[in-house]
């Protein structure tokens, strides 16, 4: 086949080299864009995303402390695990957004 198409291969080359730069220029930037939510606008089914760091384990959070942040509604267990969050969402919401 590269009798006839001598530029095929190179030109494959091209596309795909091509094709992965802007996957790992694009891609982390959609990530952390999108919240993975509710219909509601809840986001991580109302799980209390501290408490992940500071209790080891997924405790149910209250809407009484919530937090709206990136588009979403972030429900914590207590206040001051709400606090906790406000202080620093990038550093207490989930990797890409929870998806």
């Amino acid at each position: 086949m590269e009798k006839y198409f001598p530029n095929l291969k190179n030109w494959h080359l091209t596309v795909m080299l091509s094709f992965a730069f802007f996957s790992m220029v694009i891609a982390p930037g959609m990530a952390f864009d999108k919240i993975n939510k509710s219909n509601n606008g809840i986001a991580i089914k109302g799980y209390d995303s501290v408490a992940y760091h500071t209790e080891g384990r997924a405790i149910k959070g209250n809407k009484n402390f919530s937090y709206k942040w990136n588009d979403a509604e972030w429900y914590f267990a207590t206040a001051e695990n709400r606090d906790l969050f406000a202080a620093n969402p990038e550093r207490y919401a989930p990797q890409y957004g929870g998806f």
